[in-house]
């Protein structure tokens, strides 16, 4: 069995820049499974987007289609200790995380010049430097047109601060005083929330938002707790 997971690369202390790949990481150390990591293979994604998987010759394209090509392929039940209730609450939190949270990360990280510079920009460093500014203001044009066809594009910076606040203040709720999203054990809902608290808490970008997770011990806490479990530091 090779599992090949193609990703795009580590950032600011994160395993990887994107918390879709970050969340295919670790529903995949969460299974027990080894895989090898491509960084090449963006240009080849079949949905135009990372992560995806090649298992065994098999391509699986997307964070949450990776983890039931898991549960099916390899019999792993990531919620076997959650009620129904609890996995359809799970269900709600990745979604929260995957379509509200996401697009104000993407807003954060790539609108803001500062921001960009500190992060985004030096995915570009591989770009011939004649031709990087040119390729530098066409992503950027590209992902503000996303935003404002998502529509997080449409408010104003306040707007999607006071936003932000509230995703991170109903994820410090959920978790409370709990190792984990439902208690002592992970669930599938849990890669996704700490990959999402990990890439708000990275110092790639500066934020209102930011600053709320970090006043917030227990997202802190468990950021820390899933690094410590899942990549821990040589």
């Amino acid at each position: 069995m090779t599992i090949t997971l193609y990703c795009f690369q580590p950032a600011s202390g994160l395993p990887d820049a994107s918390p879709f790949v970050t969340k295919a990481m670790t529903l995949l150390k969460m299974a027990g499974l080894d895989y090898v990591e491509d960084r090449t293979g963006f240009s080849k994604a079949p949905k135009g987007k990372q992560p995806y998987i090649n298992d065994d010759g098999e391509i699986v394209a997307d964070s949450t289609f990776i983890r039931f090509h898991i549960e099916k392929k390899y019999g792993k039940d990531f919620d076997a200790h959650l009620s129904e209730e609890q996995k359809a609450i799970g269900w709600c939190v990745e979604k929260m995380c995957e379509e509200h949270l996401y697009w104000i990360l993407v807003h954060t990280r790539w609108m803001d010049d500062a921001n960009f510079e500190r992060g985004p920009a030096r995915f570009f460093d591989s770009v011939p430097a004649a031709a990087r500014p040119l390729a530098k203001s066409f992503i950027r044009r590209k992902i503000a047109n996303s935003l404002w066809a998502q529509g997080m594009g449409r408010h104003g910076a306040a707007e999607i601060e006071a936003l932000g606040r509230r995703d991170i203040e109903a994820l410090s709720t959920l978790i409370g005083e709990k190792p984990y999203l439902f208690g002592d054990a992970p669930c599938g809902a849990d890669a996704t929330v700490f990959a999402f608290v990990a890439s708000v808490l990275s110092p790639m970008a500066e934020s209102v938002i930011r600053d709320a997770a970090l006043a917030k011990p227990n997202l802190v806490a468990y950021r820390d707790r899933m690094m410590r479990s899942y990549f821990p530091t040589p």
